[in-house]
Order: structure tokens, then sequence, then C-alpha cells
């Protein structure tokens, strides 16, 4: 008996805790407490600037999301699902979902208020002061008290000062713990991985070597692609009006591998800031004799500090164009070639990763992953090989190979009623040409 009762008050302390720690990570605070980014950037100009325009900036208005999103509520008749697929506005507009206001994915957008709107902005980012876990935005939060008491901001320097705000030094605004918060994803029922990108940071040898995410993704600037395999050269200057000269002032572009939202905004920098990323991440070359009957194609991830693709990677399309030609010049062999609507071939060969409802059949719908049944994309600094069989008795061969980029393939995006008409405009990340001997 007494060890029945021992057995309930243990279990009700438990299920307080669990209380508790809810509403810990589920902090309500009012919307007034945060200062709309334009009040940032009454000091942090430049800063601002950056900012402005920036994916973090548009991710509650990038087309792409929010069609893939409303998408993602069609059909699904279990809560579990309905869990998961309603769960993107704690990333994609963390103030709203922190002050309340919007919790789910359904919400209407038109009724969320400023600054809620702005996606990942200034005070969301600098009143953060921790995590309870590197996923699915677990941040811990202290914001300031609005326009009149605005409270601590924090940031990567130990001696800022500030007559507008407090300031304090953080560790965490320098680790990639911060960014892995929102571009690592489980499933918020099954668990399963959605997106993966600060654990593949994690498994990198980026992390070994002291790279931070802050290091290639805070270092870029229009002509500085600041890649693995490029230079990352400091970027010198003052953080605010009336600040200290500093060597590096961290960069706020925030640009990443896409380049069609920016075009959608008519921003050709960071259409072009985002080709050079995605043109500094992998090379390719051909070896020049067979390997019995297959020509060789090797990749290599030698730029970007996880793997090719990364974030949402059943959406990206990554894939490789091959044509291979004779001594005389006739196509023996080609795959990965759009036809006229952008739309690849089955042969194709596809960097991605695809997902399954847990009895082996394919789900496109990250609310139902149970399982991850395809994983193929290019780890960082590990190199991966091709072998394409040709079936031609020639000894002698030219191929043209090129490795592209989609942040979404065109099929999926004629499929979205949102994105009908928009023309997703590939990127070849590298390309290779060579003769090859069997």
């Amino acid at each position: 008996m007494r060890k029945g009762i021992y057995f309930i008050v243990f279990f009700l302390f438990l299920c307080l805790l669990g209380f508790a720690n809810e509403a810990e990570i589920k902090a309500h605070y009012e919307l007034s407490r945060f200062l709309p980014p334009e009040v940032c950037g009454g000091c942090h100009s430049d800063i601002f600037t950056q900012w402005k325009g920036s994916l973090h900036q548009l991710s509650l208005k990038d087309k792409i999301f929010l069609a893939v999103a409303k998408d993602g509520l069609k059909g699904i008749k279990i809560d579990d699902e309905l869990l998961e697929a309603e769960s993107c506005q704690k990333c994609h507009t963390p103030v709203g979902y922190l002050s309340g206001y919007p919790l789910r994915t359904s919400d209407d957008i038109k009724k969320i208020q400023e600054p809620a709107t702005q996606g990942v902005q200034c005070d969301y980012c600098h009143s953060i002061t921790g995590a309870y876990a590197i996923y699915n935005a677990k941040y811990k939060m202290d914001p300031g008290n609005g326009y009149s008491d605005p409270g601590i901001k924090r940031g990567p320097f130990n001696d800022s000062k500030a007559d507008f705000h407090k300031t304090e030094f953080s560790s965490f605004h320098t680790k990639s713990e911060i960014c892995g918060t929102c571009h690592n994803v489980k499933h918020v029922v099954y668990g399963t991985w959605l997106e993966t990108t600060y654990e593949e940071w994690s498994a990198s040898p980026y992390k070994n070597q002291g790279i931070q995410c802050q290091d290639c993704h805070m270092y870029q600037r229009p002509g500085h692609p600041a890649t693995g395999s490029t230079k990352r050269e400091k970027n010198p200057g003052i953080a605010a009006y009336g600040g200290p000269q500093r060597d590096h002032i961290f960069t706020h572009y925030f640009v990443g591998g896409n380049s069609v939202i920016p075009a959608t905004e008519k921003d050709n920098i960071r259409v072009k800031m985002a080709e050079d990323r995605l043109q500094n991440a992998v090379t390719m070359s051909i070896e020049e004799k067979m390997k019995g009957n297959s020509v060789v194609i090797k990749l290599l991830n030698n730029g970007a500090g996880h793997e090719v693709p990364t974030g949402v990677s059943n959406i990206r399309q990554v894939w490789l164009k091959v044509i291979v030609k004779d001594s005389t010049g006739k196509v023996v062999y080609s795959s990965g070639v759009p036809d006229k609507k952008g739309y690849i071939d089955s042969r194709a060969i596809i960097f991605g990763t695809v997902f399954g409802d847990g009895n082996g059949n394919r789900v496109d719908n990250l609310a139902k992953a149970k399982e991850i049944l395809f994983d193929k994309r290019l780890k960082p600094m590990k190199e991966h090989f091709e072998h394409i069989t040709i079936k031609s008795d020639d000894t002698k061969f030219t191929v043209e190979a090129e490795l592209i980029y989609s942040i979404i393939s065109q099929k999926t995006a004629d499929s979205l009623k949102e994105l009908k008409g928009l023309k997703i405009k590939p990127v070849v990340m590298t390309q290779a040409k060579a003769t090859v001997i069997r």
C-alpha cells in the first residue's frame, strides 16, 4: 500500500515537473516587449540594411515556405501529424509565437501584428540567453520591456557599451548552437529528424576545427562567398553609430543557397551572393579512364559545413546532368537533362532525402514522416563517386557533367497552387568535361 502511495506521489511530481518545463519553454511575452527592427536600425544602420530583405526577415513572407506549409495541412486526419503541420510558426515568426499569435501554421497571417511579421528579427535573436535543446526553437529568452525599458541585448563582444539598452557578452551567440536551434527540426510527435543542418555540421570536420556556422554565413558579403573552399575574410567596421572600430563585424545578409526568393524580391545582390555560395560549395572531376563499363565522376563537398543539400532536403533538388558521346559524337548516355517544363527524367542521379510512413511507403509531407527511406547527400569534406554505366563498345568518349541545385523542383512548384507561374531558376554548382578512354 505504502509503495503504491509513493509511486503515485512520484508520478504526480514528474507530471508537475513536465508541466513546469513545458510552461517555461512556452513562456508567453507581451508583444510590446519586443522592439521593432527599425528601432535597432537607428544605431545599427549597416547591420539593419544587411538584414532587411534577408531570408531571416522574409521567413514569414517566403512564398515557397507558405505554399509548402499550406499544402502540408491538406488531408491530415491524425492529430499527431496535425501537431507537426501546425508547428512551423515557432521558427518562421518567433516573436509572434512567443507573444501568442500566430501559434499555428493555419492561423491567419493577415492578423499578425507588428513587429511579429518581421520574421527572425533583431530583438528576438539578441534577447536569447541559451536553449533547452538544440532543435525545434527551444530557446531561453529574456526580452526587455519595449522602448522605455529595452533591457539587455546580447552579442559577441565583451566590451560593448550603449546608451539605449544594456549590453552583455554571450558565448551562445558565437556558437553554432544558436543557429542549430531552428536549423535542426524533429517531428514533434514521431521524433523523426526532418532537418539536420546542425547535426550535419556537428558530425563534420568543421566542428573539430572550431569553425562555427557564423564563421561562414556571417562573414559573407557581396564579392566574398566565405565558404570552406574560399577565404573567409574579416569584415572590419563598427557595429553601431559611435562604436569602436573592430577587426570584424558579423554580417547579417543570411543568404544560404536560396536565390529564388531574393529574385522574387528583385534583390539582385542576394541572388548573386546565393549563386556565389553554391558555386563554391562542391568540386567535381571525371576520371579519364573507365572502370569496366563505367565512367566515374568524383564529387567533393569542400565548401559547405553541412551536407548538400541541407535543410528540407526532401524538397531541395540537387542532381547530376550527364551527357556522354562516343568518338563519332553520338549521344550514348544522358540523364538529368531538364525537359521544356524544367522537369528532370527518372534516370537522374539525385541527392536528397526521402521520408516514409513507417511502413516503407514514400511520403512527401513531413507531417507524415515516421522514417527515412533514403538519404543520399554530399557530406562535408568526403569524396563521393558516381559510376555511370555506358552501353557502347566504343573505346573513347566525351563526358560532360553538371551538378545543379534548385531550392525546390519545378515539378513540385507547379503542383502547388500558390506557386503556379513561378519559374525556378536552377544554379549550376560545378561542372566538368573530359575525354575518357576504356
